[in-house]
């Protein structure tokens, strides 16, 4: 028997950054991506988000990969959402994420992180927040808007 136990933090756009979770499907939106995912045997802890992007807290289970996960959560969402019709147009995520491990000790402070991105965001830009991880993992500008 193998016993895992790894944290991840994935944080993922709306195509063009578009605001297409309003306040009224936001929370319909995360329900569902959260009964969805436990559904298919992913321990989806929390999941939470402001208009453009969604922050997702996962424990991956010993058969589970980061892609295959971000793919199943946002493939199956964006599905949903647009077979439900909640926006005007066609929601589409943007294709890459963000995914970072988290260790035990931080998991409640993460779990917080994620739970407050509503009052965090009246504070601070999702550009911001973005640009702050990209800074603090050394990464290339990630979610970067069409060129005009």
């Amino acid at each position: 028997m193998s016993w895992t136990s790894v944290w991840i933090h994935m944080v993922f756009a709306t195509k063009y950054r578009t605001p297409f979770l309003k306040d009224s499907i936001r929370k319909q939106v995360f329900l569902h991506m959260k009964a969805n995912a436990e559904a298919k045997g992913i321990h989806l802890d929390v999941v939470n988000g402001y208009t453009e992007h969604a922050h997702c807290l996962i424990s991956l289970n010993r058969d589970q990969t980061i892609s295959n996960i971000a793919q199943l959560i946002k493939g199956e969402s964006s599905f949903w959402i647009n077979k439900k019709k909640l926006t005007t147009g066609n929601f589409m995520w943007q294709d890459d994420y963000w995914a970072v491990s988290v260790s035990e000790r931080h998991i409640a402070r993460v779990r917080q992180y994620i739970l407050n991105q509503e009052e965090h965001h009246k504070k601070k830009t999702f550009k911001e927040e973005s640009d702050k991880f990209v800074r603090k993992y050394g990464w290339p500008p990630l979610y970067q808007l069409p060129s005009t």
